[in-house]
Order: C-alpha cells, then structure tokens, then sequence
C-alpha cells in the first residue's frame, strides 16, 4: 500500500499507523472506509483505498487514506465493472476486519461503493448492497461513498 503522508508501507505498516491513529484521540468518532473505482484506457486502472477518518459532529476533520493502484485488461462491461471493484473492497475489509479483531483493534468497517440511485449503476445498487452487508460491512453508496467516489475516483484518472 502506499501513502502520501507515509510513503510505500507494508499492510501491517499500514495497519499499526491506522491503529495509531485511531487512539490519538478517544473523545473523537472515527470511520474506517475501503472503497475502490476503476477508469479505462487502454487497460482498466483500479485504485483499491482504505482512509481513516476523525468524525466531530458529524463532520469530517481530517484523516489519513492508502492506497494500491491495479492496472487490469481493459473492462468495458459496466456491471463487471461494478462487481469487481466491489469484490476488491470486500477483499480488503475482510482481511483488515480479521487483522483488526486479531490485534484488538476497535473498529467498524465501511465499504464504500461506486454505484447509486443516479446514474447507470442504479440498477445495481440493491444487489451490490445485499452482497456488501450480507459479507458484514455498512454499504455506503453514492453521493456519500468518499473513498470510492472520491478518492479512489481521483487517482484512477
């Protein structure tokens, strides 16, 4: 995984800096989202992110985030499109989630996906909802899936 603020770390780097970051402190809301989206070109470029988040009041006040960018055969069918950057989220909560319960991380996962009620992923949205909660995460959708629709947004252009 890589950082902007730490620099190419390993996951259990990333894993004790977010551990860290989360008890520095214990008065503040903390959210942990894995979200990824995808861009084409010549091939399909796929950042996979996951960002800690201080939440006060219901708002953000600032955070960390990684990130590890897969470039894959170009994908052009939207629904696959969709389902792979959902698999690849799911992938990355499941094994922070098992980390997290390991070290005795406090924590609640969120995976944020690129799909909503607008838009031609509107279809999908009841099905990649159903597969996210039934895999044990808080399925966050569009306009509010900031490290999909944002973040992993911004670094597959």
């Amino acid at each position: 995984m890589y950082s902007l603020t730490y620099g190419e770390v390993s996951f259990q780097e990333m894993v004790s800096i977010i551990k860290a970051y989360a008890v520095q402190d214990q008065d503040l809301e903390y959210v942990i989202a894995v979200g990824t989206d995808s861009q084409n070109s010549d091939f399909t470029k796929v950042p996979v992110t996951v960002g800690i988040h201080r939440i006060i009041n219901k708002v953000g006040k600032g955070g960390i985030y990684f990130y590890e960018i897969k470039k894959i055969k170009k994908i052009n069918n939207i629904r696959q499109k969709i389902f792979y950057e959902t698999n690849l989220s799911i992938e990355l909560a499941l094994k922070l989630n098992h980390t997290f319960e390991e070290s005795n991380i406090p924590h609640e996962i969120q995976v944020h996906v690129d799909v909503g009620y607008n838009g031609p992923t509107s279809q999908y949205v009841s099905e990649i909802k159903g597969w996210v909660k039934a895999c044990g995460f808080q399925c966050i959708i569009k306009p509010d899936s900031y490290m999909a629709s944002s973040v992993a947004n911004r670094l597959s252009k």
